[in-house]
């Protein structure tokens, strides 16, 4: 299922998803023109590998800087290719403009970082074992379905379903599509269990960023909002707003 687009309206410009979306175009563009073993070096020095961190001997031992915490944000930023990274962009593009909607920009950077971290740290926690690097924003950006989920259950989310090269396309709400999603990657993650070095998707960064955004959305909700004309700035946001839209 393929989310196309979603009935909740924004009221302010989503600045900071833009920029998120055009950080991690730009970057990736930069990966094609890289050879390969030197992409291979990138994605190993600023990927999240989960050993590097549980079992420093064997960091050092493969040459891994000591003591170095960027990894678990620049591993944000980088993508395994064309689908990995206009997959994450789009899943950010539907569902981010709200959420920011609802933080303000500075508010939302933060809680899309946070949520990454989060993720970056669930995926250890499940494999820490694991000698690949992870990369991708999907960590973060399933913080911001969380929170989508919380904020706008009652939303209708447009899905293209292909079948046999036919495009079907189906209306549910958001509360069904974010928790059918949600409960995909949990069976999904459960069999991974496990895996030392095979790569993949990060299952459990999926599952541990979609935590992370249900339960800790509310502080970085923005109370006061001044807006372009046509909204009242002073208008407070909060879940009563959003559950009384639909």
């Amino acid at each position: 299922m393929i989310p196309i687009q979603d009935s909740t309206p924004r009221h302010c410009p989503p600045v900071a998803t833009w920029t998120l979306i055009g950080v991690n175009l730009t970057i990736f563009l930069f990966e094609t023109w890289i050879p390969e073993p030197l992409l291979q070096r990138l994605f190993y020095l600023f990927g999240v590998v989960p050993a590097r961190f549980v079992h420093p001997d064997w960091a050092a031992w493969n040459g891994f800087p000591a003591d170095s915490l960027w990894p678990f944000v620049t591993a944000l930023f980088l993508h395994g290719g064309w689908i990995h990274v206009l997959a994450n962009m789009w899943t950010l593009w539907i569902f981010g403009d709200n959420v920011e909607d609802a933080m303000g920009p500075w508010r939302f950077l933060a809680f899309y970082l946070a949520c990454g971290i989060a993720a970056d740290l669930a995926q250890i926690v499940a494999n820490p074992e694991a000698t690949v690097p992870m990369v991708g924003a999907s960590g973060a950006i399933a913080g911001v379905m969380g929170a989508y989920y919380v904020l706008y259950p009652r939303a209708r989310i447009v899905l293209l379903v292909p079948v046999f090269f036919l495009p079907f396309f189906f209306e549910v709400s958001a509360f069904f599509y974010l928790a059918f999603w949600f409960f995909e990657q949990v069976f999904s993650g459960s069999l991974s269990l496990g895996a030392r070095a095979v790569g993949g998707v990060a299952w459990w960064a999926h599952i541990g960023g979609f935590l992370c955004g249900v339960f800790l959305h509310r502080p970085f909700l923005a109370v006061r909002r001044r807006c372009g004309p046509g909204r009242d700035p002073y208008r407070p946001l909060g879940f009563s707003r959003y559950s009384e839209r639909y």
